[in-house]
């Protein structure tokens, strides 16, 4: 079973319809308790890091959340989701994540420019990753494959060794997803990502 997480802050259905799609057997629980016997978590995030830490905080999923990941049953975070693993966030000011990654999540600069154009923040659209490690996420998923990005902040990780994909936007070569023992996230999103993003879904699926 795969639980995803509603903690109202997330794109619930779309993450869902996916994983039926493609066979899983899957659940959308507001009740942090199914937590512990599902075989699987999938942490969707939208909006602001703030707002996202603190209705996790609230609706009592943070303990059971760290037990799971305790047990070496596998986690997703799927973009604010992946930056709620990270140590901290400078989105409106300075706040606490989950600690589960070393490092925090940043604002991509003011006034980049590529080609002669100014870009735009957020980072919105197709862009191609770079894949670092063999993650279990990438199996089948060529290097430099196209997913789709919606984030103003990126995540910045301490260790190397936890970077499974980057993507560069502008000056910035950020982690587009990270692998940590049973750890997975993705700063795209594979719901939105076409034929690449189903492959994402199932590969986590068969973990």
């Amino acid at each position: 079973m795969i639980n995803i997480i509603d903690y109202e802050m997330g794109n619930l259905r779309s993450v869902e319809k996916a994983f039926e799609s493609l066979g899983f057997a899957v659940r959308v629980s507001a009740n942090p308790q199914d937590i512990a016997s599902a075989d699987k978590i999938v942490l969707p995030g939208v909006g602001a890091f703030a707002d996202c830490v603190n209705n996790l905080r609230a609706g009592g999923f943070v303990d059971p959340l760290l037990a799971h990941v305790k047990t070496g049953k596998p986690l997703l975070g799927i973009c604010v989701g992946m930056q709620m693993l990270f140590d901290e966030s400078e989105e409106f000011g300075q706040h606490q994540g989950l600690g589960l990654i070393p490092g925090k999540v940043m604002r991509f600069p003011s006034g980049m420019v590529e080609n002669g154009e100014r870009l735009k923040v957020p980072h919105m659209g197709w862009n191609n990753l770079l894949q670092k490690q063999a993650s279990p996420l990438f199996k089948g998923v060529l290097d430099e494959s196209f997913v789709y990005f919606v984030h103003s902040y990126y995540c910045q990780a301490e260790n190397q060794a936890d970077v499974a994909a980057s993507c560069r936007y502008g000056e910035v070569e950020f982690c587009a997803s990270l692998w940590h023992d049973n750890i997975l996230a993705t700063q795209f999103h594979p719901e939105k990502s076409q034929l690449i993003g189903l492959n994402i879904f199932k590969n986590f699926g068969e973990m």
